[in-house]
């Protein structure tokens, strides 16, 4: 049997909406198709890359077809790659699944009769599944790339990369928007295919902003339960970390600070009760403890209660709390100069005191404490407030996830997000967005990317 080869033939600099990007042209021995990888950055580095092992989708990819999330995730992939500064997406020839453009429409005519996606092929004579990444592997040869950060929702893509012996460092998830002409193939990659895809559970309302005629309710609005909250990877350093607050139309957070100010929905208090039970652990400063005397739970809806984590510097945490009633009792993250009697007090009713050094500011070192959370086993974490802890950790860049409530209503008071460094350059913008409404309120979902300059 011959061997496979591969031979990069030309490159030319493709300049596209997400950034500049080199497309790569790559012939080989086994067929006369033109795979191709479109890189971005300098992949000479030997840590991992970040990469996506696209197969071709003509529907999807050019004519923005609805049936299939591979256009979505086509330009996720290239503004994730673009965002990290550095990565390959490898486009294959594979069009529907291996099986041609002309089975693929066939199929789509049996999956209109009621067949889904696999059965529909099967039908057809062909696998569930005939892709090949052996071209893929040889691609990712000649590049000279060693390890992958791979941006799949596919195990099964992972499993054939490694035995062709492509060293996958990781898995990245990717989320694009469940909807009515989408919703049966992607809940049967899920259940037959094994992909690892959150699937909204209701009706087919979208999860985009848009919502169809005959949504959840009939009213164009999702229930709670039905935003995605797909896994978050851990850090190798820290706990995954999940942005969660509510904000009024001109983007405060209260109306006075150091006073509680009821901005959301009962529909979008319920979302915020689903959140924290899906996190490990749940992030507030002291002065959230103090102005709103929180519990920090989960009430509103099924699930286990997060861990309680509380950033006190000064040691200020009421004895009379009502986080000292809850199941789990808080840990406490203070500083080596706090009280060591309030200390005792406060270890007396079950809390957990840590000491932690300072940054330059006189604050608990955010750094630290996420890192002694992840030696606890501690993956997850959501970060509720106040705005001084909220903008550490968006200066920091230790936000992964946004989880962001709007309400309809302007209060004229304090805002969410202070001073931020770098003049907007560092900033991060968010991808896999979806918005929702609930109740009166506009929910905006994304994961957080920052800039090459932050790294």
């Amino acid at each position: 049997m011959t061997q496979i080869t591969v031979e990069k033939k030309t490159c030319a600099r493709i300049p596209t909406e997400a950034g500049e990007f080199q497309l790569c042209y790559f012939k080989n021995n086994q067929d006369s198709k033109e795979h191709l990888a479109l890189i971005f950055g300098d992949i000479t580095q030997t840590s991992p890359i970040l990469t996506r092992i696209h197969s071709e989708c003509f529907t999807g990819d050019v004519l923005g077809s609805r049936r299939c999330d591979c256009g979505p995730q086509l330009q996720s992939a290239m503004e994730m790659i673009a965002a990290e500064g550095r990565g390959v997406i490898v486009y294959l020839r594979q069009e529907g699944r291996g099986i041609g453009l002309l089975d693929k429409l066939r199929a789509y005519n049996l999956q209109d009769l009621g067949y889904d996606t696999i059965d529909a092929n099967l039908l057809l004579g062909h696998q569930a599944d005939a892709r090949d990444y052996t071209i893929a592997a040889l691609i990712l040869q000649e590049l000279r790339i060693e390890s992958l950060r791979l941006i799949t929702n596919n195990p099964v893509k992972i499993e054939s990369l490694e035995q062709l012996g492509v060293a996958v460092a990781e898995r990245v998830s990717i989320q694009t928007a469940v909807h009515a002409d989408n919703k049966v193939y992607l809940s049967t990659k899920v259940s037959r295919m094994r992909h690892l895809l959150h699937i909204n559970e209701g009706e087919n309302g979208t999860m985009n902003g848009r919502s169809d005629d005959h949504s959840a309710g009939g009213n164009g609005r999702l229930q709670p339960t039905l935003l995605p909250t797909p896994h978050l990877t851990p850090h190798p350093t820290r706990p995954a970390v999940t942005l969660s607050y509510a904000q009024s139309l001109d983007g405060s957070i209260t109306a006075k600070r150091g006073q509680p100010t009821a901005i959301s929905g009962d529909a979008s208090m319920k979302l915020t009760h689903q959140l924290r039970a899906s996190h490990d652990a749940i992030l507030v400063g002291i002065g959230t403890v103090l102005a709103d005397n929180p519990r920090l739970n989960v009430r509103l809806a099924e699930g286990s209660d997060p861990q309680p984590i509380i950033l006190d510097t000064e040691l200020r945490f009421p004895l009379d709390a009502r986080l000292l009633q809850n199941k789990r009792c808080p840990w406490i993250a203070t500083s080596a100069h706090a009280s060591q009697a309030k200390q005792s007090a406060l270890e007396a009713t079950g809390a957990k005191v840590l000491r932690f050094p300072v940054n330059e500011q006189g604050h608990v070192d955010l750094t630290t404490v996420l890192a002694k959370l992840a030696d606890a086993h501690i993956h997850s974490v959501m970060v509720e407030g106040g705005a001084q802890i909220i903008t550490a950790f968006l200066n920091l860049q230790l936000v992964d996830r946004v989880v962001l409530t709007i309400a309809p209503k302007f209060i004229g008071g304090y805002h969410a997000v202070g001073a931020m460094s770098g003049n907007g350059r560092l900033h991060p913008h968010l991808i896999n967005t979806h918005t929702t409404q609930m109740g009166d309120d506009l929910i905006v979902f994304g994961d957080a990317v920052w800039p090459e300059a932050a790294n």
